[in-house]
């Protein structure tokens, strides 16, 4: 019981860390392009997070089924433990130098390395692909290809928006004699200021349906893996809370305390830390105003939003990333600081390596101690 407890609490310090991360890139725009105040900015994340939490539980049944193969090892709440613990190494390494890494694949690397050395390196604990490309299952399908094209269509659906709002102001400017300096007016930063909160907003639902349900998918399996040990039995009726009921499809409900509390406390970690991130999307990378915040949040947005219907756990951070490069690349290819943007992407592709091996680290150092 101690155990499970553990889980919940270190999945919730995990989703509070992943606050300083996925959730400030949520709002790194709307806060640079200065429509809202950092601290609206967090209120508006805490409602929209929360609202998109509610909307579907496909990326956390992805999370808790579609990723570790039950048949070979099961998912033991140390094996829960030894991945958050990982994670959040690599998420605090990562939000100290300022670098939005991926949440989302910090904890997926993690599950992957516990999982293959808790099995005695046996690979085929982990799911690579099953049931097809499209609607199957496994790491490959649900993570290594969606790491590499949501990125590139979140740059590509930006940098199309992007030209195509430039395109459009230039044919006003055109017509009626307004600057051509088309992000920089006000009349263009007052219009955009008032619908990039919509786009904005667009973002933090789009975040939560996604990225919020990956610590609800620990949490859910830790309690479902108590109440089917039987280990809630003897807890009187105030704790019923804690059971999870088996769903009529096969899988479980996740109750909705753990919905609300997964949400807040992501919100709370943006509130707490968030700022190093905002940073560097908002500013070091390229200089935004609004109507550059409203492309990149939109674009970002519709790819996150897609991604979460199929239950495909993308990376928020990769996709906002790509999104404000596509935004800076209409602009012209020399306004984006590739330097920022080449440590990045270094923070990306060792991710998975690097947490699925300090995974691997927890569970041998589990076994020597207990």
């Amino acid at each position: 019981m101690s155990v499970v407890i553990a889980v919940v609490v270190i999945a919730l310090v995990f989703t509070y860390i992943n606050g300083f991360h996925d959730t400030a890139n949520s709002i790194a725009t709307v806060v640079a392009t200065k429509v809202l105040t950092p601290a609206q900015a967090v209120l508006m994340a805490a409602g929209t997070n929360l609202a998109g939490a509610f909307l579907g539980t496909a990326v956390a049944a992805t999370i808790a089924s579609g990723l570790i193969n039950a048949g070979v090892i099961e998912m033991s709440s140390q094996l829960l433990i030894c991945a958050l613990l990982a994670s959040i190494v690599w998420n605090l390494i990562t939000w100290w130098l300022g670098l939005p890494s991926s949440s989302s694949h910090a904890l997926i690397g993690a599950l992957v390395g516990a999982a293959i050395a808790a099995s005695g390196n046996n690979f085929g604990s982990v799911i690579w692909e099953q049931g097809g490309w499209v609607k199957g299952q496994g790491v490959i399908p649900k993570v290594i290809i969606p790491m590499v094209l949501s990125p590139v269509a979140g740059f590509i659906i930006s940098f199309i928006l992007m030209g195509a709002l430039y395109a459009l102001l230039a044919w006003f400017a055109n017509r009626h004699g307004w600057s051509r300096r088309f992000g920089r007016t006000p009349f263009v930063n007052f219009f955009f200021g008032k619908v990039q909160i919509l786009s904005a907003s667009a973002m933090g639902v789009a975040h939560g349906m996604n990225d919020a349900q990956k610590s609800m998918g620990i949490i859910a399996l830790a309690l479902a893996g108590a109440t089917t040990a039987h280990q809630f039995d003897h807890l009187p009726g105030l704790f019923s809370f804690l059971r999870i009921n088996e769903d009529p499809t096969g899988g479980f409900v996740i109750p909705v305390w753990v919905k609300v509390v997964s949400a807040l406390t992501m919100a709370a970690g943006t509130a707490g830390g968030g700022w190093r991130i905002i940073k560097t999307l908002g500013h070091k990378m390229v200089k935004l105003h609004p109507i550059n915040g409203f492309a990149a949040e939109t674009s970002s947005a519709l790819v996150i939003l897609t991604a979460s219907i199929f239950g495909i756990p993308v990376s928020t951070t990769h996709n906002v990333s790509a999104s404000i490069m596509g935004v800076g690349a209409a602009k012209r290819f020399n306004a984006i600081r590739w330097s920022v943007v080449e440590r990045m992407v270094w923070a990306w592709i060792l991710t998975l390596p690097i947490t699925a091996l300090l995974a691997s680290g927890f569970v041998l150092g589990f076994r020597l101690v207990f």
